[in-house]
């Protein structure tokens, strides 16, 4: 049963359902006056949408299932994005 669940949790993956265009990530953003969300937004204006960002939080949250993924981890997998 172990190893079932080891394997399980190895070869899970997460998805987003939908799309999110640069607009509805600014409108989103408008209030936030950080660093951070003006970095997330250039970023995005750079890669031409969020598609990138969505696949690469995706992959990098599955690092996340055992521990637990929660509005900070999420938060800290975007900033590491906008950043890279």
């Amino acid at each position: 049963m172990k190893e079932l669940v080891r394997y399980l949790l190895q070869n899970m993956y997460l998805d987003f359902q939908g799309e999110i265009a640069i607009d509805t990530v600014r409108k989103m953003l408008r209030e936030d006056p950080s660093r951070e969300a003006k970095q997330v937004l250039d970023r995005l204006v750079k890669d031409g949408g969020a598609d990138d960002l969505l696949l690469a939080l995706a992959d990098v949250l599955k690092d996340h299932i055992r521990t637990g993924i929660n509005e900070d981890v999420v938060k800290e997998q975007i900033i590491g994005y906008a950043e890279s």
